[in-house]
C-alpha cells in the first residue's frame, strides 16, 4: 500500500538524521511543498526519534508499526464503506484547515453528514492513500472506542458490538492482522444478516404457508361451491333441452299447422278467383241483360208517351168539347160565372188560413230558435234539413261520423216534440257506398248520389212537395235559400237550428 511506503520513507528520514522531508511526489497529504510532514516528522533541532514524543499537531500513534505488505483481499462492502467515510467525514470537520488533505478543503465548511455525502469519494481515496489523514482518523477512534481497540490488539473481535463497526475501526486504526479482522468482521456480518434473513424467511414461510392453507381451504370451498352450481347449472340444462324439445314439437307443428293453412288459402284463393271469374262473366252477362231491358223500358216509355200524347189529345179534344158546350149552354141560359156556395151567404167572420209567409220574426234575433218552433208547429209541416252545413256550424272539431250520430240525435228529440216530418240531406260526392247511420222515429236520412250534391237534392225534394204545404229548409248557403224561397219554401238559417239543438 502507499501508506506503508510512505511510513518506510519517514523512518528512513529518521534513521539517517536529514531534516529535509519526503518530496512532495511521495508525499499523501497536504501542499505541495510538504510543510506539514516536516511539522510531524521532523524539528529545527534534527532528526525525531520514531519511538520517541512527537509534534502534537502530528499523529498520536506510530506510523510505521504497520507491516507494508498488509492490504484487504477484496474491496470493502458498501455499508462498511460509509461508516468508514462517515468517520472521516466527522474527523475533517474538527481537524484544522491546514491538516486537511487538498482534496477535502473545499468541503470544510460543510457539515458532516452533508460533506459524507457530498466528498464521499475524495474522503474513501484521502483514507486509503493519505496514511497521516487516516492516522489522525485512527487517534479519533481510540479516544471514542478504546475497548474496540484494545481487543483488536487482542487478537479478538467484540462479541457485542456491530460487525460493520469492527471492520470499520479495525480498517482505519489498522492493527496487525487487520485484514483478517476486516474480513473476519465483514464474514460475521454477513453470517449475522442471513441469520436475520433466514429468521425472516421463516417467518415468511410461516407465513406463506398459513396463506396457502388458508387458500387451499378457499379453494376447496370454491369447488364444493362450484360443484353445487355445475350441479344446478346441469338440472338448469337439463330443464332447458326438455323446454326447447317441447319449444322445437312446438314449431313443428306451427310450421304443419301454417303449411296447412297455407294450402287452404292457395285454395281458398283458387276458389275465389273462381268465383270471381264466374262473377264477372255473370255480371257480364247481367250487364247485357240490363241494357236490353234498359233498351226496352225506352222503348216501352217512348211507346208509353206516345200513347199518353194520344190520350191526352183525345182527352183535351173532349174537354174542348164539354167546355165549349158549357160556355155555349151559359150564353143561352145567360148565366153569370160565380164560384159562391150557399154557405158563402151566411154573414159571418172568417179565418185566414196560415202558412209559412204569415210567421213574421219581427221583433226576434234572426236565429231565434221561437220563430222554428213557430214553423214546425203549422199543419203538416216538413222541414229539409242541409246536414253538413248545420253541424260543421255547430261541430266543427268532431269526425262526420260524429257529426251526423250528433245532429240526427237532436233531430229526432224536436221530431217526437213537434211531430213534424224531417229530412236530414247529407253530401255523399265523397262516400265510397252507403254509411250506416242511427234510425230516429220520425227523422228521414238521405245521401245525395255521386255526381250530385246536397242543394240538389233538397231542391228536387222542394220541387216534389205539392204547392201550399208548409215547407221549411234549413241551410245557410244563400243560393239555396234564394232557390227554395222561389219554390215557396221558407229558408232559415243554420245558427237557427243549432239554437234549438242546443235549448234541448
Amino acid at each position: 500500500m502507499r501508506g506503508a511506503d510512505v511510513d518506510g520513507e519517514e523512518r528512513e528520514a529518521r534513521t539517517s538524521g536529514s531534516a529535509e522531508p519526503p518530496s512532495p511526489d511521495s508525499s499523501p497529504i497536504g501542499p505541495a511543498d510538504g510543510s506539514d510532514v516536516q511539522e510531524t516528522f521532523a524539528s529545527p533541532d534534527g532528526p525525531v526519534d520514531p519511538d520517541g514524543p512527537v509534534d502534537p499537531d502530528g499523529p498520536v500513534g506510530p506510523v510505521a508499526a504497520q507491516a507494508p505488505a498488509e492490504r484487504l483481499s477484496a474491496p470493502l462492502s458498501e455499508a462498511v464503506r460509509q461508516r468508514v467515510v462517515s468517520l472521516a467525514a466527522e474527523t475533517a470537520g474538527i481537524l484544522p484547515l491546514s491538516q486537511l488533505p487538498t482534496a477535502l478543503r473545499p468541503f470544510a465548511r460543510f457539515a458532516p453528514p452533508k460533506r459524507a455525502k457530498l466528498a464521499a469519494t475524495p474522503l474513501a481515496a484521502a483514507v486509503e492513500t493519505d496514511a497521516v489523514f487516516r492516522e489522525r482518523i485512527a487517534d479519533r477512534v481510540r479516544d471514542a472506542f478504546p475497548e474496540v481497540v484494545e481487543a483488536f490488539h487482542a487478537g479478538v473481535l467484540p462479541a457485542a458490538a456491530d460487525p460493520r463497526d469492527v471492520a470499520a475501526l479495525a480498517y482505519l486504526v489498522r492493527p496487525a492482522g487487520w485484514p483478517g479482522i476486516v474480513e473476519e468482521a465483514e464474514l460475521a456480518a454477513r453470517a449475522a444478516e442471513r441469520a436475520v434473513a433466514d429468521e425472516h424467511l421463516g417467518d415468511e414461510v410461516a407465513r406463506l404457508k398459513a396463506e396457502i392453507d388458508a387458500l387451499r381451504d378457499a379453494a376447496k370451498a370454491d369447488v364444493e361451491r362450484l360443484k353445487a352450481e355445475i350441479v344446478a347449472e346441469r338440472r338448469e340444462g337439463d330443464s332447458l333441452r326438455r323446454r326447447n324439445r317441447q319449444l322445437e314439437a312446438d314449431m313443428r307443428r306451427a310450421q304443419a299447422e301454417a303449411r296447412r293453412a297455407q294450402a287452404e288459402a292457395q285454395e281458398a284463393r283458387t276458389e275465389a278467383a273462381g268465383a270471381v271469374s264466374q262473377a264477372d262473366s255473370e255480371l257480364r252477362r247481367v250487364r247485357a241483360r240490363l241494357t236490353d231491358a234498359e233498351a226496352a223500358l225506352e222503348a216501352a216509355r217512348r211507346s208509353v208517351r206516345e200513347n199518353r200524347s194520344a190520350g191526352e189529345v183525345r182527352l183535351r179534344l173532349l174537354l174542348e168539347t164539354i167546355s165549349e158546350a158549357a160556355t155555349g149552354l151559359r150564353r143561352e141560359l145567360a148565366l153569370s160565372p160565380t164560384e159562391q156556395r150557399p154557405a158563402d151567404t151566411v154573414d159571418a167572420l172568417r179565418p185566414v188560413a196560415p202558412g209559412t209567409g204569415d210567421i213574421q220574426g219581427k221583433a226576434r234575433s234572426h236565429d231565434d230558435p221561437a220563430v222554428l218552433d213557430q214553423l214546425l208547429a203549422l199543419p203538416r209541416a216538413h222541414m229539409v234539413i242541409d246536414g253538413y252545413n248545420v253541424t260543421k256550424t255547430a261541430y266543427p272539431t268532431l269526425s262526420l261520423h260524429e257529426q251526423r250520430v250528433r245532429l240526427l240525435r237532436g233531430l229526432g228529440s224536436i221530431a217526437a216534440r213537434t211531430g213534424a216530418e224531417i229530412t236530414c240531406v247529407f253530401d255523399g260526392a265523397e262516400l265510397g257506398g252507403p254509411v250506416p247511420v242511427p234510425q230516429h222515429k220520425g227523422v228521414r236520412v238521405l245521401f245525395s248520389h255521386p255526381g250530385e250534391i246536397a242543394d240538389e237534392l233538397i231542391r228536387r225534394l222542394v220541387a216534389a212537395e205539392p204547392q201550399g204545404r208548409p215547407l221549411i229548409v234549413v241551410s245557410s248557403d244563400r243560393e239555396v235559400a234564394d232557390g227554395v224561397r222561389r219554390s215557396g219554401a221558407r229558408p232559415v238559417p243554420s245558427a237557427m237550428l243549432v239554437r234549438a239543438l242546443a235549448r234541448g
